[in-house]
């Protein structure tokens, strides 16, 4: 395998991991509306397990209210359903075309513990980081032994991992002190 196409492979699953944060992140409550909150909530529409944001129109008009408009006034029930049954713990209001979920505000307690899934976020994603660091590494030092590569590339090349590697890690420190901080505000 080419040393390029290593680095390409491990660049893109930390860029992977890096984005399945975000991801997660985006689905953290703050207290703050948000459509990304409800955007991926699967909804049973028509027989099909389809996401809310493809049935429906999703817009915050103040920073303590979600709107939900669907397209087809026939799913206002399922879509009901479907946030009750999510781990959102909000209680949607709806006048059979509109629904709104009021945002309340995050006790103390509440916060913490979003605070500490934060971590478990990070946590995760520096392991994925990692795994790929480890899998690159290892296919640098099979080249290396299958006398692809030499002795000193193999050593550059080993601390460009590192570099990228300490780059990924301080990318996601920065997203969750960002978060964090975000979460603890009141």
């Amino acid at each position: 395998m080419a040393v390029n196409a290593i680095f390409d492979e491990v660049e893109e699953k930390m860029m992977n991991a890096e984005e399945a944060m975000k991801v997660e992140f985006a689905g953290i409550r703050t207290g703050k509306a948000s459509t990304s909150l409800v955007e991926n909530i699967m909804v049973e529409y028509y027989g099909a397990m389809t996401r809310l944001r493809d049935i429906a129109g999703l817009a915050t008009p103040d920073s303590r209210l979600i709107t939900i408009q669907p397209w087809d006034q026939s799913a206002v029930k399922a879509i009901e359903k479907a946030i009750i049954a999510s781990p959102l713990g909000i209680s949607p209001v709806s006048d059979g075309k509109i629904i709104r979920l009021p945002i309340p505000p995050l006790s103390e307690e509440r916060r913490n513990g979003l605070a500490k899934q934060v971590k478990s976020f990070v946590e995760n994603s520096k392991i994925e980081i990692r795994n790929a660091r480890r899998d690159g590494n290892d296919a640098l030092k099979k080249a290396q032994k299958n006398s692809e590569i030499t002795e000193d590339d193999l050593k550059a090349d080993l601390e460009r991992i590192q570099k990228l590697t300490d780059s990924y890690i301080t990318k996601i420190d920065e997203l969750a002190s960002s978060k964090e901080k975000e979460l603890l505000t009141i």
